[in-house]
């Protein structure tokens, strides 16, 4: 699936919910699905800076080329919105992910129902995900030279 197919279906999904609340309680779910970020690797290089709550977030490149990611955090709001990120991005190539346009984030209204901190901590996470997609991406292209 690409990352505007994900993005679409999860646009889809949220808008089973009129309420924000009932979409607060989806994120939470979302949290408690996510494949959770080794304990080893909750690392002061893994935080995300920039969050008002503890976020790892690590990621390895597979052998076809895409990125898997994991994360977690200490507050279950985030770790819900971490695990929409990486839905979205996951064993994706790392030049996708850097030319993805996140629309899904405004689309389900997202940005506009966070915390002005939580907003910040969501731009933060996605700056990380491309930070990481960048320096993958340079790998895959050093190798090849």
């Amino acid at each position: 699936m690409t990352i505007n197919q994900i993005q679409d279906e999860i646009i889809e999904e949220f808008s089973v919910y009129e309420e924000w609340l009932d979409k607060y309680e989806y994120l939470i779910e979302l949290g408690n699905s996510l494949e959770v970020i080794d304990e080893s690797q909750k690392t002061p290089d893994n935080i995300i800076q920039g969050c008002q709550s503890r976020v790892w977030l690590d990621c390895k490149m597979n052998d076809d080329g895409t990125l898997t990611f994991t994360a977690d955090s200490d507050a279950i709001i985030t770790k819900g919105i971490i695990a929409l990120l990486i839905r979205a991005v996951n064993n994706q190539k790392p030049q996708d992910i850097i030319d993805a346009d996140l629309y899904f984030i405004e689309q389900i209204g997202l940005k506009e129902n966070l915390s002005p901190t939580r907003a910040n901590g969501l731009l933060a996470m996605i700056k990380q995900i491309r930070y990481y997609a960048l320096a993958f991406n340079a790998l895959q292209k050093d190798g090849k030279n």
